[in-house]
């Protein structure tokens, strides 16, 4: 891939009201963000996404866009299976077993082993269920050790199951900086988002786990905004389970089936509370006492959704096609560019970067797949580039979140995002009356 161009000299004048009009030493032109699309290997992919014609999305770290195979192949189901077969399809089209059949396909995404991983309920239901698990295994301690800047339902979920357990344990919360150093004998479980979902920044997970592991700690990762983003080895890095999402960087659809990993070591010792009837070991003989069943299948509570797995496979089939190296390296450059010309186009513009502006190609990954700005007027910009057909996201106080997802993104993207931002900030669009109060979706 062409590398950015770094030491132009072309000026232009700034022209935002309010902002210095000294000239602006410009280092990236429209050129060289050409010549990067045509040097793209992963330029192919694009044609295989839904995109609004005219629309440049940059949120698919909240939802993913929409794979033109994906409505195929949930019609095919409809029509092919649930209407030709009925109640047959459990065994004829294999729905029974698509939970963990589609678990060892995903493995190889996030560096699990077949038999690790179940596609099962949802993100926060899957977090309870291995938040208990691993209490039940270290019951001499109390402590779930998590950060202030998680994301909120990983911390609702863990406040809930301690009033469950009678109020025993304790969630201690420390900044992101100062996990290490909370780590001692009490605890029994570290709870984290491997990728922080204001900011992107993202955890050393091979080195978090193993200081946990150092004072017998396990160690929960929820990858909603990693699994799909960059490469992820949770065998490689000592993880002891681990959650995740397939609606956002793996593309499956709103609300799409989320996942569950249990390292294989784990698995005879790890009960989960929820003990519906699919995750006994014979559930067709109707027992009438649970027993729960080898592996992972013991973490599938009740009957899969199957139109959402469908769907999930589907998304599943482009992104195993992409080669991971290339797809991080584009993200890199993707959010490098962004981070410039944010900086070129409006820097005296009061934008406080909050994401990490180094991303690394190999582990420490440090930004993930998205970059934040903070701004005093985040959700009326964010709103102002909506109307423009630049869709980001916002989230309290005053971020600005942009996601890169370079399956379906271009660099030109970028650079007319930004010519959008500059635009807004111009001619004060993001002041505008109806941004002063906020939608109940930012």
């Amino acid at each position: 891939m062409a590398q950015l161009v770094r030491n132009d000299t072309a000026i232009r004048p700034g022209s935002i009201p309010g902002v210095a009009q000294e000239p602006i030493m410009t280092t990236i032109t429209l050129d060289t963000v050409r010549a990067l699309d045509s040097d793209d290997p992963l330029s192919r992919f694009r044609v295989r996404f839904v995109l609004p014609e005219g629309l440049i999305y940059l949120d698919g770290n909240s939802l993913g866009a929409m794979p033109k195979a994906l409505p195929e192949r949930v019609s095919e189901m409809l029509h092919r299976e649930w209407g030709a077969h009925l109640i047959g399809g459990w065994l004829k089209d294999g729905w029974m077993e698509k939970p963990l059949a589609l678990g060892d396909r995903l493995a190889g995404l996030v560096g699990a082993g077949a038999g690790e991983i179940a596609i099962v309920d949802t993100t926060s239901i899957n977090l309870f269920k291995l938040l208990s698990a691993a209490l039940a295994m270290r019951p001499e301690r109390r402590v779930i050790l998590s950060n202030t800047e998680n994301f909120p339902t990983d911390l609702y979920m863990a406040q809930g199951l301690i009033r469950q357990l009678g109020g025993g344990h304790e969630l201690r919360l420390v900044s992101e900086d100062t996990i290490e150093d909370a780590l001692d004998e009490q605890v029994a479980v570290v709870m984290l988002t491997e990728t922080n979902f204001k900011t992107g920044a993202v955890f050393d997970m091979g080195a978090i786990t193993r200081a946990a592991h150092a004072v017998g700690a396990l160690t929960i990762w929820d990858l909603a905004h990693s699994a799909g983003a960059f490469p992820v080895d949770l065998n490689g890095a000592g993880a002891d389970f681990a959650v995740g999402c397939s609606y956002k960087y793996l593309n499956a659809g709103p609300g799409g089936p989320a996942w569950l990993f249990v390292a294989r070591r784990h698995q005879e010792a790890a009960h989960q509370p929820l003990t519906g009837w699919l995750g006994h070991d014979r559930p067709f003989d109707f027992a009438l006492d649970y027993r729960p069943a080898e592996g992972i299948r013991r973490h599938v509570c009740s009957s899969p959704g199957i139109l959402g797995l469908v769907a999930f496979e589907a998304a599943l089939e482009v992104m195993l096609e992409a080669d991971m190296t290339d797809l991080r390296r584009k993200s890199v450059a993707l959010g490098d560019l962004f981070i410039d010309l944010v900086e070129q186009e409006c820097g005296d513009a009061g934008f406080t970067l909050i994401s990490p502006r180094k991303a690394g190609l190999t582990p420490p990954w440090g930004r993930g797949s998205q970059v934040s700005f903070a701004h005093p007027d985040g959700y009326g910009l964010v709103q102002a580039l909506i109307a423009r057909g630049v869709v980001g996201d916002f989230r309290d106080p005053d971020v600005m979140r942009f996601g890169f997802a370079p399956l379906y993104q271009r660099f030109e993207d970028v650079w007319t995002a930004v010519s959008h931002l500059r635009a807004v900030l111009e001619r004060g669009e993001h002041l505008a009356e109806a941004y002063r109060e906020r939608a109940a979706v930012t």
